[in-house]
């Protein structure tokens, strides 16, 4: 029986506990948060590529600690006194005396400060003579991109959310030759779904290789 078509609605992100995917790629990063709050200066740098998982990481810390997120470009940093806190994509820009205040603010009773960015805070600009020296000495922890078990990991957790259970075999299949990104596998999970809706097709190995063999040809048209 073919199954019934479903609706193209987007999905809440779900950053729940359990649903992160955990691996030796991010297995610094994972320590390095439950450390909370033996950080040094009470601050901590999550670092790593886009689509790695850097803020479901960080939103897990911020429920646990109760910690207030702020907006990057204007930062409150009243609203951070006394409090734990979480700025993300820092390296696409924050002002440089709100950044330095809140790093100051982190070390004190009730604070804390996760930074989330793509790049290490050697690398940002900062006027900031003083600023500088403190990004300089932050602690980062490293999301490298995903390993062969956080690959397949999410596979199974993007096939849940559709109620698909394909064969191990096709986990095989993509982990050798998909792209190696969480939204990588996000995107293959949605056009196998897609591949099947309304003509009874099974997930298989075949049509995971009509659809990567396909992608490969579309490149070719543009070598």
């Amino acid at each position: 029986m073919a199954r019934q078509l479903r609706l193209g609605l987007g999905r809440p992100t779900s950053y729940a506990r359990d649903a992160f995917v955990r691996g030796p790629s991010n297995a610094q990063a994972w320590a390095a948060v439950e450390a909370w709050p033996a950080w040094h200066g009470g601050c901590l740098v999550l670092v790593g590529p886009e689509g790695v998982g850097k803020s479901h990481l960080a939103h897990i810390w911020a429920e646990q600690a109760g910690a207030v997120i702020l907006d990057r470009e204007a930062p409150d940093v009243e609203a951070a006194a006394g409090r734990p806190v979480l700025l993300e994509d820092v390296d696409r820009g924050t002002p440089d005396e709100a950044l330095f205040h809140l790093i100051n603010l982190a070390a004190r009773e009730g604070g804390g400060l996760l930074l989330t960015a793509r790049t290490t805070p050697t690398a940002w600009a900062a006027a900031l003579p003083d600023l500088r020296s403190r990004l300089n000495a932050l602690f980062v922890a490293e999301i490298e991109p995903p390993d062969d078990q956080v690959l397949e990991g999410v596979l199974e957790k993007f096939f849940r959310e559709r109620s698909i259970r394909p064969p191990r075999e096709v986990y095989a299949y993509l982990l050798r030759r998909m792209e190696r990104s969480i939204p990588g596998a996000r995107e293959i999970v949605r056009r196998l779904d897609e591949g099947v809706d309304g003509e009874a097709r099974p997930i298989s190995r075949v049509l995971a290789r009509e659809i990567l063999e396909g992608d490969n040809q579309n490149l070719d048209l543009f070598e």
